[in-house]
């Protein structure tokens, strides 16, 4: 069978990117833990070593295990038995095999049973085993809030919680409610203290693998309060037997994912650090962690749908010859691969961001950090606060593209349940609304457009070395930052907010399209087979950016009462 980690170069050459060094010695702290666990790396080959081999045993479960498993997952689905989720028989035996090759915990320290890898690789792996099931990579992929644990619950917390996350258990996070969305200030599940200890009591909604082990929870804590001010973040443990699992939805797509309405009923649970900084530092922290996990969902199912859509395209004959040698299939193709290969580059220029900038903040607890330290460590979360909310908007957008091409290139057959490409397609939607629609990425994304963060990132990538072959390429971004950047003073000189928001997601993809072709510029600096990708995305984001700054700058704050709707007679 495939292994989809080996059969996949293009995950090999975004691993061994050049700022991995750095990556791996803050990680490892100069190697400090080879002396006391023996699965420590000795040094930084050592390391990208125990990367790469976990990362083979990701591939191989998921295309021996995971992959084939998918449509009777599809199909089957959970369902509740004495008030709990009992995965589908595919859904356990891919878990299963996780479990027991030792991939939960994955970025933990050493000390609650973990690898302690970076982000960089976790990240990859859930790239791979969405590719295998997006939906799978819900509950697996969930551990992922383990790293609020880390940084956020005290040391006894951290001890209990972790180590039960590395031996296999998984996690949730319970924030949305009926009414509390997108508004997550709007949540009112309440909290309590009774004889000593927090209760819960509420209803949570929509709640992706909602009976797994270990719940973060986002309660409000502060009576008579209305707003995120009064929430606080706990703790649930599922062994308490507190909360009813009302139903399950009936999804669209993702369906081996259990998505759940819960009740709370004077539910036991633990504070995480402090009261009232629920929404406002621990929710932030813990929604831009699963956008990052979203992008890489989202480059998974692009490279599922890419690869069932160039199979299906050698082998399908009409006219007397393959389907791919037809220009209104190749063309779909090789833009298709041109998305894939621009989301998969952002997804871990993002990952190295936050690499870094989490390494730190976790090396600040144990000692202070230098001046330089400090700087670079600001200044990745910087970059990481501007580039997640991109990354998540434009590639759960990709997603869907890739996912509508596949299923057109493959014709009638593609609206077939015969074939994945119905799966991918429906599972591909719910990408750009989960963890936070595009249009709420767009609203995160903006402050990078105004305050310039965008256009100080793209002029450093300018002043980066390049073959002469490529400056033609660079050229013609730097014509297109300068479009950019006359098009968004254009907008800010109105001095409207709502005209700026109106504008927004133009202004947000402009600025993408751009970032994203310098990061498919550099990496085709590193290895030529970019160059086609790089090449057509270029032209492709050229000729798009036209097209919105001509929309723009054609418009005026007037326009804004075309789209207003009329509240007096709805």
């Amino acid at each position: 069978m495939a292994n989809f980690f080996t059969d996949n170069p293009d995950l090999k050459f975004h691993l061994e990117h050049p700022l991995m060094k750095k990556i791996v010695a803050l990680k490892e702290r100069n190697f400090a833990d080879k002396d006391k666990f023996d699965y420590a790396p000795m040094d930084f080959e050592d390391a990208m070593d125990s990367y790469d081999k976990v990362l083979e045993i990701v591939g191989e479960i998921c295309g021996d295990i995971v992959a084939p498993n998918a449509e009777s997952v599809d199909q089957e689905g959970p369902k509740i038995v004495n008030n709990e989720v009992v995965y589908a028989r595919g859904t356990q035996e891919n878990l299963d095999a996780l479990v027991k090759a030792g991939l939960m915990g994955i970025t933990l320290p050493r000390k609650y049973e973990g690898l302690n890898f970076p982000i960089v690789p976790y990240i990859m792996a859930a790239d791979i085993v969405s590719r295998a099931d997006a939906g799978f990579v819900n509950i697996w992929g969930l551990q992922d809030c383990a790293e609020t644990i880390n940084e956020f619950a005290d040391e006894d917390q951290k001890e209990r919680f972790l180590t039960r996350v590395s031996r296999g258990e998984t996690m949730a996070m319970d924030l949305t409610e009926p009414d509390a969305g997108s508004d997550l200030q709007a949540v009112e599940l309440k909290a309590e203290m009774k004889d000593g200890q927090w209760v819960l009591n509420g209803v949570k909604r929509f709640i992706t693998n909602g009976d797994g082990h270990i719940a973060l929870v986002l309660a409000r804590s502060e009576e008579g309060t209305h707003d995120g001010r009064g929430l606080s973040m706990f703790i649930y443990d599922r062994n308490h037997k507190s909360v009813i699992v009302r139903r399950l939805e009936n999804k669209m797509g993702i369906k081996g994912s259990p998505t759940c309405e819960l009740v709370f009923k004077d539910a036991p649970a633990e504070l995480v650090g402090s009261r009232k900084m629920g929404l406002i530092k621990y929710v932030m922290a813990l929604m831009n962690g699963a956008r990052l996990g979203i992008g890489a969902q989202s480059v998974g199912v692009c490279e599922a749908a890419y690869r069932e859509a160039l199979e299906y395209a050698k082998e399908r004959e009409q006219f007397g010859k393959p389907i791919i040698q037809f220009p209104a299939v190749y063309e779909m193709l090789a833009t298709m691969k041109a998305k894939l290969d621009a989301g998969r580059t952002m997804l871990y220029e993002t990952s190295r961001y936050v690499d870094i900038y989490k390494t730190y903040m976790h090396i600040s607890e144990e000692r202070k950090l230098e001046p330089e330290e400090r700087k670079e460590m600001k200044r990745y979360q910087k970059l990481a606060d501007f580039f997640t909310p991109l990354l998540k908007g434009m590639t759960s957008e990709y997603s869907n593209q890739l996912a509508y091409d596949a299923v057109q290139i493959h014709g009638g057959s593609g609206f077939m349940k015969d074939y994945p490409v119905e799966r991918i397609y429906r599972d591909a939607r719910i990408t750009s609304i989960y963890e936070g629609t595009t249009q709420l990425q767009v609203v995160a994304a903006i402050r990078g457009v105004t305050t310039g963060g965008y256009l100080d990132r793209i002029r450093e990538f300018e002043m980066m070395e390049l073959k002469p072959e490529l400056h033609a390429l660079r050229r013609t971004l730097i014509g297109m930052t300068d479009e950019y950047e006359r098009t968004v003073k254009a907008v800010v000189a109105v001095k409207d907010n709502e005209y700026v928001d109106y504008h927004a997601r133009r202004m947000v993809e402009m600025a993408g399209n751009i970032i994203f072709g310098y990061l498919l510029l550099h990496d085709t600096q590193r290895n030529d087979k970019f160059r086609t990708s790089a090449e057509i995305f270029i032209s492709r984001g050229k000729a798009d950016n036209h097209s919105k700054a001509g929309f723009i700058f054609n418009s005026s704050i007037d326009d804004l009462g075309f789209y207003k709707p009329d509240l007096a007679e709805a």
